[in-house]
């Protein structure tokens, strides 16, 4: 068996779908309830209450680590859960982690994450971690906005990076879950191209088929925004990345298709599948 936590989130929800098609058996977890796959086992439980993961890991042989970001507040202990999971029987882990923490490795939430992943590679499991870049997904901040006015409103215009898809993110962990090749590897995972905000509203309009209009927001305005739906210090630490990206941040990487054999998707192929989202 093969838990997935975060089942329910952009990279959990497809990756249990291709888990369930190779022909695992498969446990979702999520703190609510949700649709999962035929055939798909789904358990609500909080990854903050350790106590609950018991049941949830007994008779796993693979767990894929997904952490909500308040398991990295004071007082959490998120390496618990891989303590737990190895007491539990579970012999590999693939922890879904940040390329901040090579890139930017002194904020406080990618100093924890790391300790994350240093734990892991204590814990004496076949692993593997993923670090991903900036996600496609994160375009849907934008969906209400075009759905009622046409119009994409971001900061950073002309600055961009390789966003990568979240299915490649899934497609990855699968690989990765399944394959013993993978074990101990540390794979940075990004999209095939730079790509800038105001590339991307002309992706969602092709997608689309009718024009949408960049705004340009002020970082002041986008630091705004964006603290009505997470931490200011949040907010402002993204703001750095997407208004001055480092050199590696930059870098198209090549480990898509060193696991997968093939290049990862597009964003123009990630909005031309969510379309609706944006209708």
């Amino acid at each position: 068996m093969i838990v997935v936590t975060g089942a329910t989130g952009n990279v959990g929800r497809p990756l249990t779908r291709v888990l369930a098609g190779a022909g695992q058996q498969v446990t979702a977890v999520s703190r609510h309830p949700a649709a999962v796959p035929e055939g798909v086992r789904h358990v609500t439980a909080d990854l903050a209450v350790p106590d609950g993961l018991e049941p949830v890991l007994t008779g796993a042989k693979a767990l894929f680590l997904l952490l909500p970001g308040d398991l990295h507040s004071a007082g959490a202990d998120p390496a618990g859960i891989i303590r737990r999971a190895a007491a539990a029987g579970v012999r590999r882990i693939v922890l879904l982690s940040s390329q901040g923490v090579a890139t930017r490795p002194f904020g406080a939430t990618r100093i924890a994450v790391r300790a994350v992943e240093d734990e892991l590679r204590r814990s004496g499991l076949d692993w593997a971690v993923l670090r991903p870049g900036g996600f496609a997904s994160n375009a849907l901040w934008w969906a209400e906005s075009v759905r009622t006015r046409r119009t994409v409103a971001a900061p950073f215009g002309d600055v961009g990076v390789p966003l990568v898809d979240p299915a490649d993110i899934a497609d990855v962990a699968a690989a990765c879950l399944l394959d013993d090749r993978h074990s101990g590897g540390v794979y940075e995972l990004t999209g095939p191209q730079v790509i800038s905000p105001r590339r991307q509203a002309a992706d969602i309009a092709d997608a689309l088929g009718s024009p949408v209009r960049f705004h340009d927001l002020s970082r002041e305005e986008a630091a705004a925004a964006m603290a009505r739906s997470m931490p200011r210090e949040l907010a402002e630490d993204t703001l750095d990345i997407l208004g001055s990206p480092a050199p590696a941040e930059t870098r198209v990487s090549p480990d898509v298709r060193k696991v997968l054999g093939r290049d990862p998707r597009t964003f123009a192929e990630w909005a031309a599948r969510n379309v609706d989202a944006f209708r």
